[in-house]
């Protein structure tokens, strides 16, 4: 192993460790939740949110990364590309939002066929931590704008008094508090071993990850050349690629 796939080595370690962790503490909670008479809508096959734009760190784009194959690389590449078109036009965060949702599209790394992600294990934070204390069409694109008046006081009414909200979403909100480490892991992973953070679109950093130039510039700090690879390869927007 070169001394570049050692670094980050460490640094995948660290959020798989992390991911891990998360994944008892949540199970534990989601236990409670149930004995209490709490219910998690998400299942198996539902992809209602596979279809959101999606945060990451570049530690979190390196674990996916490392277990795309060339096909499914390439898709990734090209959802990225998508994601870079919209974020070039949108007029405002919401257009952004809805656009992915809508245009964009699904995840290519979602099995269309069973539902189910096809790199279950190496799933980014976010995917690990949505989770729905309503039906699954409320998580669908559009819903809040289909609704008539009375549905929208109504939704309201029902998202203030289920258990695990946070009163105003649908989403259970502690089972999202409880990822919070694993931000917090990664983001001392990438400065102990790279000396920068790097955040950004899920699918614009997964291709990046797999781009030897640009690890390279990030491996010894250099984020303008890692921008200008970036910039090169059309993967650069100040929305989707962030370093800190």
């Amino acid at each position: 192993m070169s001394e570049v796939q050692a670094v980050n080595r460490d640094v995948t370690d660290a959020v798989r460790r992390a991911y891990d962790r998360y994944g008892r503490r949540a199970g534990e909670w989601m236990d409670r939740y149930a004995r209490q008479g709490g219910r998690v809508y998400c299942a198996s096959g539902c992809v209602a949110c596979c279809n959101m734009p999606i945060r990451v760190s570049l530690a979190e784009a390196l674990v996916m990364a490392a277990e795309l194959d060339e096909g499914l690389a390439a898709a990734v590449e090209a959802h990225a590309r998508a994601a870079i078109a919209n974020a070039r036009t949108a007029r405002s965060d919401d257009e952004y939002v809805q656009r992915h949702r809508t245009e964009v599209g699904f995840c290519p790394i979602l099995d269309r066929q069973t539902g189910g992600c096809s790199r279950y294990e190496a799933r980014p934070t976010r995917c690990r931590d949505t989770f729905s204390a309503f039906p699954a069409h409320f998580c669908e694109a559009g819903v809040w704008e289909r609704m008539t008046a009375r549905e929208r006081a109504e939704y309201r009414r029902e998202v203030a008094r289920t258990p695990g909200t946070d009163g105003e979403l649908h989403f259970i909100a502690p089972l999202e508090h409880l990822s919070e480490p694993i931000w917090e892991t990664a983001s001392r992973a990438m400065v102990d071993a790279w000396g920068v953070e790097v955040w950004g679109d899920y699918w614009v950093l997964t291709t990046l990850a797999r781009d030897e130039r640009f690890m390279a510039a990030i491996m010894v700090g250099d984020t303008r050349a890692a921008w200008q690879r970036a910039s090169g390869r059309g993967l650069a927007h100040r929305m989707l690629l962030e370093f800190a």
